[in-house]
């Protein structure tokens, strides 16, 4: 079984004034020795969780950060840590989507892309597996690629609504489940693990047994009231859920610190395509006052030394960027914990999912005006809402 992370985060000099982030009593994961930042960073409040894993070249982050908020969860009820199996959630949703593409006639996303709550509805359905018991690597592989997978599967369902034959025939999901099996493995029916024999609805039931109606997803626009449910539209809510609450912006930030405050973690979906979302090398993400497109080149190619000083971001702020798609559906990842630099500024420490040849060793900081910009989304247990908002939703 794969141990979880324990202990507090210290910070380590490290050649040149860069630093880098290691666990008390753990294994360290060690930065990139080339990489410099200009940010020093003091962790405040930091949840346990399991190791960071590599999604590699799929779309499944959904996955990963869903269940690394239920791992953790995990954890924080005193539950027996385990690392749970990401595609065995990929596997199961493939069909449902593929349904639902062909009963929309193809007027609708088929892809790897799908939303925290995806997670969910799966294990309900279908009960989930550690990681040891479905792998499920492709042949020849040795890090996880959809590429082939999801090429195949698209053109299978489009071949299906050419109609050739008039008429959708009742096997196409026959064929279409022996494909996710050639490329994935067939998931198990029954596995043995720590000894003892499971299914995965038996496995969820007595080493995982955490309350599913527990975890909800919280968003915030103005194209919805405020305080109710709505339907999130962004591509990757491909099963259309009208269960988003909505809350306004300052309320939303409000829950993730009083989330990280008092022991819960939190999943968060949101948008990694801007200049300053930099993962690899200065290992945050910022929003800088000026715009990059209205940056002069010189101003663009200047080298980042010291903090940068961000927008004041407000609930018009973010509407318009989801209006215009400047804050598009990119990412999830899991906020594990609060932190601040060496000016006193605000940042969410953020566990990714892109294995740990990082500079965090595969943590980002996420700016306290990046989060209130560019989250999509975020999933956490309704248990760590603050008191008055709880009430507001009618909790």
């Amino acid at each position: 079984m794969m141990k979880r992370l324990t202990g507090k985060f210290i910070l380590i000099p490290f050649m040149m004034g860069c630093l880098f982030l290691a666990f008390e009593g753990a294994s360290q994961e060690r930065s990139p020795e080339s990489n410099e930042t200009p940010y020093r960073f003091t962790i405040d409040h930091e949840v346990e969780r399991m190791p960071v894993q590599d999604q590699y070249m799929t779309g499944t982050c959904w996955c990963f950060a869903t269940l690394s908020l239920l791992e953790s969860e995990l954890i924080r009820t005193g539950k027996e840590a385990v690392n749970l199996s990401e595609m065995f959630i990929a596997r199961h949703a493939y069909p449902h989507k593929a349904t639902g593409y062909l009963r929309l006639h193809g007027r609708t996303t088929f892809w790897e892309g799908g939303q925290s709550h995806d997670v969910i509805d799966m294990i309900r359905r279908y009960g989930i597996v550690p990681e040891e018991a479905y792998p499920a690597m492709i042949p020849g592989e040795s890090r996880y690629n959809h590429g082939e997978l999801i090429t195949v599967l698209k053109s299978m369902l489009d071949a299906v609504l050419e109609k050739k034959g008039e008429r959708i025939t009742p096997v196409w999901m026959n064929a279409f489940t022996s494909v996710l099996n050639a490329y994935l493995g067939k998931p198990p029916e029954r596995f043995t693990y720590e000894g003892t024999e499971y299914t995965p609805r038996r496995f969820f039931e007595n080493r995982v047994g955490l309350d599913l109606d527990d975890y909800i997803e919280i968003t915030s626009y103005t194209h919805h009231p405020f305080y109710e449910k709505c339907r999130l539209e962004i591509p990757d809510n491909w099963t259309f859920s009208s269960h988003y609450y909505n809350v306004p912006i300052d309320d939303l930030e409000r829950i993730i610190d009083h989330a990280l405050e008092n022991g819960y973690s939190v999943a968060w979906d949101g948008d990694w395509s801007e200049k300053y979302y930099d993962d690899r090398i200065k290992g945050v993400a910022l929003v800088p006052m000026k715009d990059w497109e209205d940056q002069t080149k010189a101003e663009q190619d200047e080298e980042i030394t010291r903090p940068v000083k961000e927008k004041e971001i407000t609930q018009m702020c973010r509407q318009e960027t989801f209006d215009n798609f400047t804050s598009t559906d990119d990412h999830l990842m899991h906020i594990v914990g609060l932190a601040h630099d060496q000016e006193g500024t605000k940042f969410y420490l953020t566990k990714d999912s892109f294995g740990t040849d990082r500079i965090y060793g595969g943590y980002m900081y996420l700016s306290r005006p990046y989060v209130r910009l560019k989250t999509l989304f975020i999933m956490l247990n309704r248990r760590a809402l603050p008191a008055d908002i709880k009430s507001k939703l009618g909790m």
